[in-house]
């Protein structure tokens, strides 16, 4: 019975373990950040009307993004 059921996948950092969607909510929230960042040294973020949508649309895009190809599940 225990063969059905999946393993959970953890990441391993220093030592600890994480769920993967906090490894990748943190790496979303930092590659927002970096974007954010490079729109506004830019100056792209004047032609956008709410910025803050903006940002948690690029959060939950990359997290989706990062959690879907980069860590394993």
């Amino acid at each position: 019975m225990s063969d059905l059921l999946p393993n959970p996948a953890e990441v391993e950092i220093l030592g600890t373990y994480f769920p993967p969607i906090l490894v990748s909510a943190i790496l979303g929230i930092l590659a927002m950040v970096f974007t954010t960042k490079w729109l506004a040294r830019r100056r792209l973020f004047r032609f956008v009307y709410y910025p803050n949508v903006i940002m948690l649309a690029m959060t939950i895009l990359y997290t989706l993004l990062i959690g879907t190809f980069l860590v394993p599940a």
